[in-house]
């Protein structure tokens, strides 16, 4: 399983021009599920999206985490963090079908709601519009 997190001031997810999810501070999380990707995983996931110490104490370093932060969380599943660009056309074999990675992308998303988290979501599957104002700017790469 891949996340890409980036740091927001705010981001939102819009679908046939209807904004059907917002957030202001907090994260915005692109996730994309492998073929052999397992629940643990998810879990796991879910752990290192809702510890990952990125925002600033009040020393300026970065150690605080998203719950003690405040922040809020959007994520959005995104199938092509695992394209393979070995040629110029992307192949996407290496991403987990949807009949795997809707479930596993829905309990990453409750795992975080179980956390006490509030999160927005896109539409698994839907032509999304994602937009973001990057803080930072910080954008970090989990693989689990």
């Amino acid at each position: 399983m891949r996340a890409v997190i980036t740091r927001v001031l705010s981001a939102s997810v819009t679908i046939d021009g209807k904004e059907v999810a917002a957030i202001d501070k907090g994260f915005l999380v692109l996730l994309g599920v492998h073929k052999d990707d397992t629940r643990d995983q998810a879990i796991k996931m879910a752990d290192k999206i809702c510890g990952l110490r990125v925002f600033e104490d009040e020393n300026g370093k970065m150690n605080i985490n998203p719950k003690d932060a405040g922040a809020k969380l959007l994520i959005v599943s995104q199938f092509t963090l695992y394209a393979d660009c070995s040629s110029r056309r992307p192949g996407f074999t290496d991403a987990a079908r949807p009949e795997i990675s809707e479930p596993l992308y829905e309990l990453v998303v409750a795992e975080c709601r179980n956390r006490g988290f509030e999160v927005g979501t896109g539409e698994f599957g839907a032509d999304m519009k994602v937009a973001s104002v990057n803080d930072g700017p910080v954008t970090i790469v989990l693989d689990v």
